[in-house]
């Protein structure tokens, strides 16, 4: 009875397992469904372009034939039992069409998981009938150009895990749809909603996400407001991305963060607040990234801890103090990039123990010391950016043969040496402008047949190089040998065929003609041959019938003569320093920026100037043109902001259409016959922060509705017609960026300008220390001049240092008494009321100046004594009291030891050193001793009575900047003195 028993089982199985093989090999997919596969297949084109992002997209439905079972199908997969399909990938597919509500798809009820990530469906909505998918746990629509808003019917899928609708950027998720797939997706852990539009969305109901989270992805959304912190807290949580949300808002826990984060992306967001040291117990984690967020502090020397991290970006950031050295248990670490991270202190060395990074950027920090040599054991480094540090030492050699490098980026630095004669093979770019390298460049840079750009402009590399060394580059656009002691061979041609460039520098190479392979460079896009010894006129295939490409041309300081016809593309155009002796040149109407300054120009300016309305800077300064300023030049480009035409021979009044929101930053007309009053016009000048009008004929009153610009910060009228009374203020605060003002060598009478005075708020505020690197009134391709006026002295300085701040209202018929409110001005340089009729004593408030480099009081009626409280300027370089009224001793101490009998003279009632009229009871203080050898090329030590004994360093810098450039220091010196004697034997006269 047993027996048949078993054999009773025994046969039952093999029944069972017979029903189930007749089940598999026949037809297991529902006519129906399969039905609709072929219907959804119809629906669609194949079309490789709308799966771009795939390599190569996959044409999945191709293998769809009636008649056959779909459970066989490519991407369909069908239920064990019973038929039925339950999952179907058409990823990368190639499929163009819509995806409409009625379409089949929707048949195919029993789906679990659909994914059609990576298609084009025409910038359709997504249906609503996807909330029809009762069982569906996978849902991924990313890259498939949906658009409109994400139906609310998505919240239905309640079984959901993974939803991804990323990529979509046309698509707008709203908050309601949001709230309800927060609140009814409780089984979901993966969420992508990449650039998809969510600004509505209100973040807050992102706290009620499901605690089984691993993964939210949620880049580019556009998301706005205060990031909720409990996400962090999450116990499942391995992935979050929040990149690209720049109105996003957060903080960092300090603790219980979920233990198992893997990857952490807030770059680009406005997350901020310090790095907490908790966050190296994040043992699990393997993507860091913080880049360019709002981040500050000093980085923990936790980050150590890390033992899994692959990718750390800190870049952007406004951190303080060095970059911690704790690297060398990161091995597993291939991306580091700390750029732009305010770091300061020593190269981390540890960071050079990464055998397996691939790239390494901690470029424009502060960092300092040299590279180690084991920074050659980096064998798989391709990136390699150490630019814009403090670097110095010698470069080691075998850096330029790491064998995977290449980008190599090590500009503006410190660092010495000479360059390796053995190059990677595998570079492509070399970056190493801006250092002090020397020796020369070695032959075997031909053998870089792969290298792309070449730049080692401003060093110290000597020798002749032929630039056939570069011929056999093909692939070579970009080579800059600019500002060396090199002298380039330009026309050694051996048959050779030259890369098509489209950047060439050859800046202050000692070239003195145009090299011949640029008649067959068909792609260039910038040139640059300035500071050479080019001569004649440039060369008619430099022009419209070639160089098609060419937008930047930098012919400057040369000795051209004649310029034809441009080409037809240029943008930017520089023939300053030139000797050219022509009318006008003809320009292309794309320009944006000409330079022509410092030429003999003649003729006017042509009237189709008004055609090019691109025009962001014009400089025609310094050449002999004439006639009217053409009257458009005051609205006939939106983006204008430079014009400068000063020192030529133009006539008649200033233009006076400058319109609404003009964007004009600087205006320089001075040194010519202008005439008339000033346009009312200017005052649309919002932008305007260089106002000079010096030196014409130019007869108003003062224009109180100058006060108004918001950025003026030059503002010189010197030396024209002004008359009348200064007046009072009608705004707040006038005037409230000036930092310069001359209105010397005019007609203005009346008091001193006391409530604009008072309201000179530049002027109050010190800029702390001058740094390392000054900065400058202008932009990159234009900086700002003025001619400063120092003992009857006019000093050009080519570049106006925004801590520079001056007054000057000189030689003009004020009356009344110097206002008290001058000693506000805290940090102003140089004050200089001379030749007017000012009255009373010198207020003891001046005492307050300290920062005061330069005073000049003379030739007016001051009375009383000099105050004591001047002794405190221990900057003052100058001193100029004379022709006053001035009684009683001259004070002792500090700077007053150091000025000469010429700071006095015309005071008939003073007394003591250093003057031969003794006080009564007074000893003759001694000269102060000698200081030791002096250096004739010492910024300090000068011989040059304006500077005096202990040079301020303000106007050390500015001075300085034009007397090393010029490498001529006894020349200005002698200039100088020169023209200080003559003012001096002139005033004497003319007070005897």
């Amino acid at each position: 009875m047993s027996c048949l028993g078993w054999a009773g089982q025994v046969i039952f199985c093999l029944l069972i397992l017979k029903l189930y093989c007749q089940l598999t090999v026949s037809q297991l997919c529902p006519k129906d469904e399969s039905y609709a596969l072929l219907q959804l297949k119809d629906g669609f084109e194949y079309d490789e372009s709308a799966s771009l992002d795939c390599s190569p997209p996959y044409p999945r439905m191709a293998s769809w034939k009636s008649g056959t079972d779909c459970c066989s199908w490519d991407g369909v997969a069908c239920h064990g039992v019973t038929g039925h399909v339950i999952a179907l990938d058409l990823s990368c597919s190639g499929l163009r069409g819509n995806l409409s509500s009625n379409s089949s798809l929707f048949h195919l009820s029993h789906l679990r998981r659909l994914n059609l990530a990576f298609n084009y469906f025409n910038r359709s909505s997504i249906p609503p009938e996807f909330g029809m998918f009762s069982s569906l746990t996978h849902l991924n629509l990313s890259s498939t150009w949906f658009s409109g808003q994400v139906p609310t019917e998505i919240s239905h899928l309640s079984k959901l895990i993974s939803l991804d609708l990323s990529l979509n950027e046309p698509l707008i998720l709203e908050a309601p749809a949001m709230k309800m797939i927060v609140q009814n997706l409780t089984l979901v852990r993966d969420i992508f909603l990449d650039y998809i539009n969510m600004s509505s969305v209100d973040l807050g109901s992102l706290m009620n996400l499901s605690s089984s989270l691993t993964s939210l992805s949620l880049e580019l959304c556009g998301l706005q407001g205060q990031f909720p912190e409990n996400i962090f807290h999450l116990p499942n949580l391995q992935l979050l991305s929040l990149l690209l949300n720049s109105d996003l808002y957060g903080h960092l826990p300090v603790s219980n963060w979920s233990s198992s984060l893997e990857l952490l992306k807030l770059g680009s967001t406005s997350f901020s607040g310090g790095l907490p040291d908790i966050i190296g117990n994040l043992d699990s984690i393997k993507v860091l990234d913080l880049g360019n967020c709002a981040f500050y502090g000093s980085v923990p020397a936790s980050l150590g801890n890390l033992q899994q991290l692959n990718q750390l970006d800190l870049s952007n950031n406004n951190w303080t103090g060095q970059i911690p050295d704790v690297f060398g248990n990161l091995s597993k670490l291939n991306s580091l990039s700390l750029q732009i991270g305010n770091f300061s202190g020593m190269l981390p060395s540890s960071v050079f123990n990464l055998t397996e990074l691939l790239r390494l950027d901690l470029s424009q920090n502060q960092l300092e010391g040299t590279l180690p040599d084991h920074i050659c054991g980096l064998d798989n480094v391709t990136y390699l950016d150490l630019s814009y540090n403090l670097l110095s030492g010698t470069i080691p050699s075998c850096l330029f043969g790491l064998p995977s490098l290449v980008w190599f980026n090590l500009n503006n630095n410190h660092l010495t040496g000479e360059l390796g004669e053995h190059w990677s093979k595998s570079l492509l770019e070399i970056r190493l402008e801006s250092n002090k390298i020397n020796g020369l460049i070695p032959p075997s840079i031909s053998e870089l047949v792969n290298l792309t750009n070449f730049d080692v402009s401003s060093n110290n590399l000597s020798g002749i190089v032929d630039l056939n060394l570069f011929s056999n580059m093909k692939n070579l656009w970009g080579l800059d040998l600019s500002r060396n002691s090199l002298s380039v061979v330009t026309n050694n041609n051996r048959n050779s065929t030259w890369p098509q460039f489209y950047k060439l520098a050859l800046s202050s190479c000692n070239i003195i003609e145009f090299p011949d392979f640029l008649k067959i460079q068909n792609q260039l896009n910038f040139l640059s041959l300035s500071h050479n010894r080019i001569h004649g006129e440039i060369p008619k295939w430099l022009s419209a019938k070639g160089m098609q490409s060419l937008q930047y041309l930098d012919l400057s300081h040369n000795f051209l003569t004649i310029v034809n016809e441009l080409p037809p593309s240029l943008q930017y155009l520089d023939l300053t320093s030139n000797l050219l002796q022509q009318p006008f040149p003809i320009l292309p109407q794309s320009m944006y920026i000409l330079l022509i300054a410092n030429n003999k120009l003649t003729g006017e300016i042509p009237p189709w100037i008004c055609n090019i309305t691109t025009f962001q800077i014009i400089n025609l300064s310094n050449n002999s043109l004439s006639g009217n300023i053409p009257q458009c030049l005051g609205n006939f480009s939106t983006e204008l902001s430079v014009l400068n035409l000063r020192s030529n021979s133009f006539h008649g009044t200033i233009p006076g259409s400058f319109t609404e929101g003009n964007k004009i930053r600087s205006l320089d007309l001075n040194g010519n016959e202008l005439e008339g009053s000033l346009p009312l016009s200017l005052a649309n000048c919002k932008m305007l922060e260089v106002l000079d009008l010096g030196n014409n004929y130019i007869n108003d009153s003062f224009p109180l509705w100058l006060q108004t610009l918001p950025k003026l910060q030059v503002l010189v009228l010197r030396s024209n017609r002004l008359h009348g009374s200064i007046g009072n203020p009608t705004v707040i605060s006038p005037f409230s960026s000036l930092r310069i003002i001359d209105l010397s060598h005019n007609e203005f009478i009346g008091l001193l300008p006391t409530q604009y005075i008072a309201n000179f708020q530049a002027m109050k505020k010190v800029d702390g220390e001058v740094k390392a690197t000054p900065r400058y009134i202008g932009e990159i391709y234009y900086q700002d001049s003025i001619v400063l006026t120092m003992k009857g002295t006019e000093i050009p300085l080519e570049r106006i240092l925004t801590i520079f701040t001056t007054i000057d209202l000189s030689s003009n018929r004020f009356e009344g008494q110097i206002p008290k409110v001058v000693g506000l001005l805290s940090s102003l340089l140089v004050l200089n009321i001379s030749r007017n009729s000012i009255t009373g004593q010198i207020p003891s408030s001046l005492g307050n100046l300290t920062a005061l480099e330069s005073l000049d009081l003379s030739s007016n009626g001051l009375g009383g004594g000099i105050p004591s409280q001047l002794t405190r300027l221990t900057f003052l370089a100058v001193l100029n009291l004379s022709y006053n009224q001035l009684v009683g001793p001259v004070p002792h101490g500090s700077q007053f030891d150091t000025f000469q009998n010429d700071s006095y003279v015309g005071n008939l009632r003073l007394c003591g050193f250093p003057l031969s009229v003794k006080c009564s009871g007074d000893v003759a203080p001694q000269p102060p001793p000698f200081q030791g050898k002096e250096d004739p090329a010492s910024l300090f030590n000068w011989k040059f009575a304006m500077i005096g004994y202990g040079c301020g360093l303000v106007i050390g810098l500015s001075v300085g900047y034009i007397v090393f450039t010029t490498g001529k220091p006894q020349w200005f010196v002698r200039k100088v003195e020169v023209e200080q004697k003559k003012w001096l034997r002139r005033r004497t006269k003319r007070n005897i």
